[in-house]
């Protein structure tokens, strides 16, 4: 069976022992959202807002002491879960950060929602990857996890 890039990103979580998703997603994460509901294994919980699936996954890391993922849409969702997200670094909580974007071909556009992403994340984390490739999502996915279990929020 041939994967895509987000389907080969979620079954790593899954093998990685990351079985929830607090997702706020919008059209840049559709793959993902398609891709939880094809592959078994990830429980996904959808929040109306980034600060409560923020806020949910810091929580059910402290309690679970395993990460979370978060499902984010674009710079300004990150940005909006940021004060817990400080929390969650603070405390060494674990949570992978899944931050959509917009495609490569539309970032010279400037779109309304164009931000640095990696420099929001960065703000709040340890770890950063943004993936060059869709080859590269589940390796890129299982050293989020890693990091994120050493303790560095990692999205």
């Amino acid at each position: 069976m041939t994967m895509n890039g987000a389907e080969a990103l979620l079954k790593t979580l899954i093998d990685s022992n990351v079985d929830v998703c607090f997702a706020n997603p919008g059209t840049s994460e559709m793959q993902l959202v398609a891709a939880i509901d094809k592959i078994p294994g990830m429980r996904p919980i959808l929040c109306l807002f980034e600060g409560v699936a923020t806020g949910a996954a810091d929580g059910y890391g402290r309690m679970a002491n395993k990460p979370a993922a978060t499902l984010l849409h674009l710079g300004s969702g990150f940005a909006n879960g940021m004060a817990n997200l400080h929390n969650a670094k603070r405390d060494h909580t674990p949570i992978v950060n899944i931050i959509g974007d917009h495609a490569v071909d539309h970032l010279p556009l400037d779109s309304a929602l164009t931000s640095d992403v990696a420099g929001h994340a960065r703000l709040n984390s340890d770890w950063v990857r943004v993936a060059k490739s869709a080859t590269t999502l589940a390796s890129d996915g299982a050293e989020a996890v890693a990091a994120a279990m050493q303790g560095q929020l990692a999205p």
